[in-house]
């Protein structure tokens, strides 16, 4: 990973590695502070990036962003400018259709 990847993260961000197994859903939780930053989790397949990462429930207060980084992929949640509670999202990758949900917690 490059120091460039890191550019933009927020300052408090904590999230737990799931497990992913295929056509499972798993769980993740995420604390994040407001600061502008992202925070991600990293998921892999075997030491590499999943091929693709799909969307299936959107956060209602931030954004997020699904792409490779070195060997793994990166699902990056951004909340909305002044948001603080919870949130929530699901990802689904391929290859192997595991989906992920993030119980995500934003804090000032």
């Amino acid at each position: 990973m490059f120091a460039a990847d890191m550019v933009g993260g927020a300052k408090q961000c904590t999230a737990s590695k799931p497990e992913l197994k295929p056509g499972q859903q798993a769980s993740a939780t995420m604390q994040v502070a407001n600061d502008g930053g992202w925070c991600a989790v990293r998921v892999a397949l075997d030491e590499h990036p999943y091929a693709a990462g799909l969307l299936t429930t959107p956060a209602e207060h931030g954004k997020v962003f699904i792409h490779p980084v070195g060997d793994a992929t990166r699902i990056d949640y951004t909340p909305a400018p002044g948001y603080a509670g919870p949130d929530a999202f699901v990802v689904q990758l391929i290859p192997g259709d595991p989906s992920l949900r993030v119980a995500v917690t934003v804090t000032r």
